[in-house]
């Protein structure tokens, strides 16, 4: 399955591409892009695993030590698991 997300408030490219290589580390990830001027992450994995490739993805992403880049992707994120679904 693949799925591409908003990602509000993300001003940081450094940051985006911390969450894209956080996230691509995860065990079953095909690919992840993160995209800093879409405002867009694009994550794919087994359709079979993709919810829990999702709660992995926000773990990965509170690792981040960035408190506004948290809060900006993490509270979409929580208020329905990437409630902002484009695909």
């Amino acid at each position: 399955m693949k799925k591409t997300f908003e990602v509000e408030d993300l001003d940081c490219a450094n940051c985006a591409m911390k969450m894209q290589d956080a996230i691509s580390k995860i065990p079953g990830v095909i690919s992840c892009d993160v995209s800093f001027i879409k405002r867009k992450m694009t994550l794919e994995a087994a359709d079979a695993d993709f919810d829990k490739i999702v709660k992995l993805a926000v773990k990965a992403i509170a690792k981040v030590d960035d408190t506004k880049l948290l809060y900006s992707v993490l509270t979409p994120i929580l208020k329905g698991l990437f409630n902002k679904t484009i695909n």
